[in-house]
């Protein structure tokens, strides 16, 4: 995959080839890579520690490699510092060994608690980017003692990657050690992106080492602000219909808040003409806005009822998307209306909500549709989807959104701090974060009827999910300007046409042209 608007990450494999590819073809040393890498450390080290003692815990990798080099460039700079060695000194091999003949100052001394005991830092250069599940004994332990350390005040720093943190999905098999910050070197990889990596990385700092960069494809990237270029806008010409129409069913009694913002959240998004699909006894609802038109569906008891899936299916025959499930609620009828819905409309549609509960274990029936179709559970919604707990789907983000997307051969967009969007063929697109107003109630609503504004606009799927994720981040820094605590989600609506006007680029193609 190359898509120009991500911005690559990489794994343990790629960055195995990355560093051969320096070695055999451009002829840089693998001791000249971990001297660049090491000083690269060791100004993120300083930043992090500027006084105090400092230990270096090292492996027996090249990550142990970097730590001996790193404690000498330390050394040289004036600090005290103390290297730890966790294994014999007779395990540091190649590059290693030529860093250690370098040394100066004390040599490696076997690692032991007492070392840790007041530090002002400690450096984790204990397992590198090809370690994979839970680290075993004596590392284990050794990340235990560290983690122990940071919470009696001494700052980590991890050397590549928190050890103990998979390099190519995030996941912590065990015990992984909690870092303040992470000095990764020559390209992002993708276990400091996606959580639980991304929360035990602290604040990461890209160093680069000189590695020659090369145009290559990838199926792994960090949403860019180039993803809201070109996106379709309003013209002279226009009408209502061109800027996108979109359909939003749900609701039921107490929860018609959900279908209201996702309409807002399509309003907002740039499509021209937006209904609202309620529960007859309900649809007064639709009144408290006057852009939204509202369309009365037949009704159990104030829910959902499979007599107004034929109602939904024409009063959306010219939509460019629907959205399905927000306040759907989960009564049986309620629930066979979002299947039958799901398996039979025709147009693009967006799951989202309760209707994702409604399709747990028949996520393969959506295989059927020839219309484009966008899902967007958060971990628990997921669970269901896929049949693992709410557990599993945190610890095994990466691997979660994949499935589903193969499943369901849909656009996945599993919600969170860091949003992944995976396609059917196992791309990876994922949000860099840090809108943390958006924890509240009506934020994923509004995203549903955002990614529904770009597909009734014409935009493909894949990248009117990510657009979406985008802006509604977007939406969430701005309308956390005046304070995070507070933020509700009608400020996140208030925020959506400043957010997509500040991404959107002036050449962005109108409609029609």
């Amino acid at each position: 995959m190359t898509v120009q608007w991500l911005d690559q990450l990489v794994d343990a494999e790629r960055s195995r080839e990355a560093d051969q590819r320096a070695i055999k073809q451009h002829g840089i040393s693998g001791d000249q890579l971990m001297e660049a890498a090491a000083t690269g450390l060791a100004d993120l080290v300083e930043r992090e520690v500027p006084d105090g003692r400092i230990v270096v815990v090292s492996g027996k990798g090249n990550n142990g490699g970097d730590g001996i080099a790193l404690a000498r460039i330390l050394r040289e700079r004036g600090r005290e510092v103390d290297l730890a060695r966790v294994f014999a000194e007779s395990d540091w091999k190649g590059d290693s060994q030529t860093m250690l003949s370098k040394l100066v100052g004390e040599p490696p001394v076997a690692f032991a608690p007492a070392l840790l005991d007041g530090a002002s830092g400690i450096v984790d250069c204990l397992l590198g980017t090809g370690a994979v599940g839970a680290p075993k004994s004596p590392i284990a332990e050794v990340i235990e003692m560290i983690n122990r350390s940071r919470l009696a005040g001494a700052k980590i720093v991890a050397c590549d990657l928190p050890s103990g943190v998979e390099s190519s999905t995030g996941v912590a098999a065990g015990e992984a050690v909690n870092a303040d910050a992470t000095a990764t070197f020559d390209a992002e990889k993708i276990g400091l992106w996606i959580r639980p990596g991304k929360a035990l990385a602290g604040r990461v700092e890209l160093i680069d080492i000189g590695i020659p960069k090369v145009a290559d494809s990838f199926d792994c990237g960090l949403i860019s602000d180039r993803v809201c270029q070109d996106l379709p806008r309003r013209s002279a010409d226009s009408d209502k219909f061109a800027a996108g129409e979109v359909v939003v069913a749900g609701g039921s009694p107490g929860l018609t808040g959900a279908p209201m913002l996702a309409a807002l959240g399509a309003a907002r998004g740039g499509a021209g003409y937006v209904a609202v699909a309620l529960p007859e006894q309900l649809l007064a609802v639709s009144d408290s806005v006057l852009e939204l038109m509202g369309i009365a569906l037949a009704s159990d008891d104030g829910n959902m009822s499979p007599l107004g899936v034929s109602q939904l299916i024409d009063r959306s025959r010219r939509a460019g998307a629907v959205v399905l499930g927000p306040g759907l609620g989960k009564t049986p009828s309620a629930a066979a209306f979002a299947l039958s819905v799901a398996i039979t409309i025709e147009r693009p549609l967006v799951i989202d909500a309760d209707a994702i509960g409604a399709l747990a274990g028949s996520a393969a029936m959506l295989c059927e549709r020839d219309a484009p179709t966008v899902i967007t559970p958060h971990a628990g919604e997921m669970a269901q989807l896929i049949g693992w707990t709410r557990a599993e789907v945190e610890s095994r983000r990466m691997e979660a959104v994949r499935l589903a997307a193969a499943q369901s051969e849909a656009v996945v967009v599993l919600k969170g701090d860091d949003s992944l969007i995976a396609d059917p063929a196992g791309a990876v697109a994922v949000s860099r974060g840090g809108a943390p107003a958006l924890a509240t109630a009506g934020s994923g609503d509004i995203l549903s009827g955002l990614i529904a504004a770009l597909l009734a606009q014409g935009v493909e799927p894949f990248r009117a999910a990510c657009a979406a994720v985008r802006i509604h981040l977007e939406a969430g820094r701005l309308a956390a300007a005046a304070g995070i605590d507070g933020v509700i989600a009608g400020d996140i609506v208030g925020s959506l046409r400043q957010a997509r006007s500040a991404l959107s680029s002036s050449r962005s193609a109108r409609y029609g042209s």
